[in-house]
């Protein structure tokens, strides 16, 4: 498999290697992504044994580049062109029950692929003269390739016992090779489940993330369900699942319904906070589900109370509370929007208002609620779809007439100031909102004089005193 290793840097690393006396082996990722034959990160893990930052010292000196070095850690890298390279010396390790901090001694390269988390990731190539390019696979990997299975080197329990995240890396791979877990694997998870307490928020995280933005995230979230695990880092995910069912009147599970417009939209857009949207939609609707034996199971207000829970759910996951954040509040919040205008006749009225509302945003929230249309009756998805498709040409045609999209007032608060010899207040915001509600109604065009004039009517009915000036601009 010396085809694998065609890169230059590998040569050298094979000189070096024999230079000093020691073995060394690319391990790791890249090994995996080559034999699956798929486009390979940059980054490249090589396994000395003996120390890795003493070799790593050296391929930095013959490449004339600078090495960082992590004494605490035992590892050193550096750059090298488009790749970068990471070097540590061949171990093994052993945990205590309460931490996911190994205890660290050298090893053997059979030591090191013990230690890996999954069979697929423990393969080896060797960079030593004698065998350069020798594939080796001691656990099989290469198979579990073949078969598409995530398996561990090791009984699973021990894997998973001593580093809990392994669990989350498990079911990340999986969901975005679109592999099986292996059924022991898969127990183990579900035995091992509740030490992924002893993890930070920021690493589960950092794997939600991984398998949010896969090309099918379902496959990952059922894992995590199905193992127990999404209760523990997303409960309010998983208190989605579950139907319902009053005289004989059910509603839909909406956890398995979130999941299909998660897929939708993964299938549309590569946004990682569009498909965070897509799963906090509907994430307010069992604190709004009533049922009445007229309309049966109703979830009003879910899309409001969702957007107010959207800050909290995302301070809990070690999301970022910035304007990611409020993008996918506003999805949440308008999400029902153009689905209420797709059923009725679109006015230019209620067009304008959500154009005004979602600003330059409306076009991933057409996504969102396209991706949301999740009924199994075709006939409906069909209808629902053309309705989308008539609503997206009003907002484009309401759009090049009357430039709502982040509209600014065309009458500042000064200017009200300014001819009606206000001071800050009240009144003040009181004539800018009937501003804003002529314009977005229609009864006056979006422009300067236009809504000059109505200020002017506005205050006369308040009963303002307008400067002669003013009334004659």
């Amino acid at each position: 498999m010396s085809d694998y290793l065609d890169h230059p840097v590998f040569s050298l690393l094979r000189d070096v290697a024999s230079e000093a006396k020691v073995a060394c082996f690319v391990v790791g990722g890249y090994v995996r992504d080559r034999i699956m034959g798929r486009d390979f990160k940059n980054d490249i893990d090589v396994v000395v044994v003996g120390s890795g930052i003493d070799f790593a010292t050296q391929v930095g000196i013959r490449l004339g580049v600078k090495v960082a070095v992590y004494k605490n850690f035992g590892t050193a890298s550096l750059r090298y062109g488009e790749l970068q390279l990471e070097f540590v010396g061949a171990r093994k390790e052993s945990y205590r029950a309460d931490s996911r901090k190994p205890i660290v001694e050298g090893g053997s390269l059979a030591d090191d692929q013990n230690r890996r988390d999954f069979t697929i990731n423990a393969m080896a190539l060797s960079l030593n003269t004698a065998d350069f390019g020798k594939l080796l696979d001691p656990f099989d990997g290469r198979t579990d390739i073949q078969h598409r299975i995530i398996r561990t080197p090791l009984h699973p329990n021990e894997t998973f016992s001593d580093d809990p995240l392994r669990m989350m890396r498990a079911i990340r791979f999986a969901t975005q090779l679109n592999f099986k877990i292996d059924v022991l694997a898969v127990k183990a998870i579900s035995t091992n489940k509740e030490r992924i307490k002893i993890i930070s928020r920021e690493r589960v995280i950092d794997e939600l993330n991984k398998i949010v933005w896969s090309p099918k995230p379902s496959i990952g979230f059922k894992y995590l369900f199905d193992v127990g695990l999404l209760g523990l880092v997303f409960p309010a995910m998983a208190n989605l699942q579950g139907v319902e069912v009053i005289d004989g009147k059910g509603h839909k599970d909406n956890f398995y319904h979130t999941l299909e417009v998660l897929d939708n939209v993964a299938e549309l857009s590569d946004d990682l906070w569009l498909r965070w949207a897509a799963i906090m939609h509907d994430i307010a609707k069992p604190a709004t589900k009533r049922f009445d034996k007229r309309h049966g199971w109703t979830f009003h207000g879910h899309e409001d109370k969702g957007a107010r829970m959207v800050p909290k759910l995302f301070g809990e996951l070690k999301l970022p509370l910035n304007e990611k954040m409020r993008f996918v509040q506003k999805m949440v919040a308008l999400h029902l929007r153009p689905i209420v205008l797709a059923q009725d006749t679109v006015t230019d009225s209620a067009v304008r208002r959500l154009l005004f509302e979602a600003g330059d945003d409306i076009d991933s929230l057409m996504m969102l609620c396209h991706a949301d249309v999740t009924t199994k009756n075709e006939y409906k998805k069909k209808k629902y779809r053309q309705n989308f498709e008539l609503v997206k040409q009003k907002l484009k045609d309401v759009e090049e007439r009357d430039q709502i999209r982040n509209w600014q007032p065309p009458v500042t608060g000064q200017d009200v100031m300014d001819a009606f010899g206000l001071r800050p207040g009240k009144m003040v915001g009181m004539i800018k909102n009937a501003i804003r509600e002529a314009i977005l109604d229609g009864e006056i065009p979006n422009s300067v004089d236009e809504a000059y004039r109505f200020m002017l009517a506005k205050g006369k009915e308040l009963g303002l005193k307008v400067d002669a000036q003013d009334e004659t601009r």
